[in-house]
């Protein structure tokens, strides 16, 4: 491991070898902290190029009943921010760790304390998918210190002014949300992906990664081939997290199939 946050991010996107870097989501603490590290690594031998790493949260305002039952289940079992801080730690040698957690997370122990922390564990970014992009300042500067990615999200409704805003503040690369709505499978991507994609393009410098809604190696090649240069996919993996007997075998798989069907697509 080597280079700032935003160093590795980059790197991640440039070097993956496939026609778009691969990031799954996974919920830490699901179904428990040890076994959604192993989770991890699972993800990474079968080709994830960057993790997306959720905090379990009691009001997850963006995430689908997949994520928000495994998020539940995670505080159940104990799950904690420390906890959650130490599957980062564990994970962040060997791929960009991008930590998913709400605006209250952040502030409640200030923002320049929570990303010390961070980038402490080796982390590259935070997603803060309820920070508004008024009050993003106050967690962007602390990350700018630390060589974190700031990534913002924006969604096919967010109009071309405030589309341009965010995305030239966008660090590491800019979420574009492929459907209205929260996380959760679907059985086509949006007829509108390319357009998506080009508006987010048009607005920033960084890469830009596609997600909510990808959850078939059929999805993931379309996002690639709309132009996206990364995909992240959820609550598919979250799903066959909670539905094995072995969750790191049943995730490790179908990540391999994901990272198969997106090089296919080159």
């Amino acid at each position: 491991m080597s280079g700032g946050g935003l160093e590795r991010i980059a790197g991640a996107f440039a070097g993956s070898g496939k026609h778009a870097a691969l990031m799954p989501y996974l919920m830490a603490g699901f179904p428990t902290l040890d076994s959604s590290r192993a989770i991890g690594e699972a993800c990474v031998a079968a080709g994830a190029d960057l993790i997306e790493l959720g905090v379990p949260y009691t009001d997850p305002l963006a995430d689908g009943p997949v994520i928000h039952a495994a998020g539940t289940r995670a505080l159940e079992n104990g799950a904690t921010l420390a906890g959650v801080l130490e599957v980062a730690r564990a994970l962040a040698p060997s791929v960009p760790v991008v930590l998913m957690c709400y605006a209250n997370m952040v502030f409640a122990p200030g923002a320049g304390e929570f990303v010390r922390a961070l980038a402490a564990t080796g982390a590259c970014g935070l997603i803060v998918p309820d920070l508004p992009l008024e009050e993003a300042p106050a967690v962007r500067e602390p990350c700018e210190r630390e060589r974190l990615a700031l990534v913002p999200l924006i969604a096919p409704t967010t109009p071309p002014e405030r589309l341009h805003a965010i995305g030239s503040q966008a660090r590491g690369f800019l979420y574009a949300v492929s459907v209205v709505g929260t996380t959760g499978e679907r059985e086509t991507v949006e007829a509108h992906l390319r357009d998506v994609v080009a508006r987010a393009r048009a607005s920033t410098a960084v890469p830009v990664a596609v997600g909510f809604g990808i959850s078939t190696p059929a999805h993931a090649r379309a996002a690639a081939e709309a132009g996206a240069d990364g995909v992240i996919v959820g609550t598919r993996l979250v799903r066959a997290a909670g539905e094995s007997a072995d969750p790191p075998a049943a995730v490790g798989e179908f990540v391999r199939e994901l990272a198969a069907g997106l090089q296919r697509a080159r």
